[in-house]
């Protein structure tokens, strides 16, 4: 099953979601999906997740606790490039942090499994 959004920016636009208005994480992820309907956005997301990964191996393989700013870097940096450069939206990390950070892994997840194309 093939859950790559396909909702356009300015159908978004035409009809925002706040993201604080969902119950549940299994109500959130559908719209975190059309959020990240860009494939550039969905890569630079999935270039920094992996790198954040590396680096978060590095902390235990080095002991320097500096691979965690590197870490935090790379994940956020990359994926604000995407949202403001190329989906042309701000991340939903400004109004839901926990539900945003899940959402990341989870299509980290269904990126690797081919649910999620890039």
């Amino acid at each position: 099953m093939d859950t790559t959004a396909t909702a356009s920016t300015s159908a978004a636009t035409a009809n925002p979601v706040d993201p604080r208005s969902f119950a549940s994480f299994s109500e959130f992820y559908p719209f975190y999906l059309t959020e990240h309907s860009n494939l550039t956005c969905r890569r630079l997301h999935f270039i920094g997740s992996s790198l954040s990964l590396s680096c978060l191996a590095l902390i235990f393989v080095t002991g320097s606790a500096w691979w965690i700013l590197a870490g935090l870097l790379c994940g956020y940096g990359f994926a604000w490039i995407g949202h403001f450069g190329f989906e042309k939206n701000k991340p939903a990390s400004f109004k839901r942090p926990l539900y945003s950070f899940m959402g990341d892994w989870v299509m980290y997840k269904d990126i690797l499994t081919g649910k999620v194309k890039i």
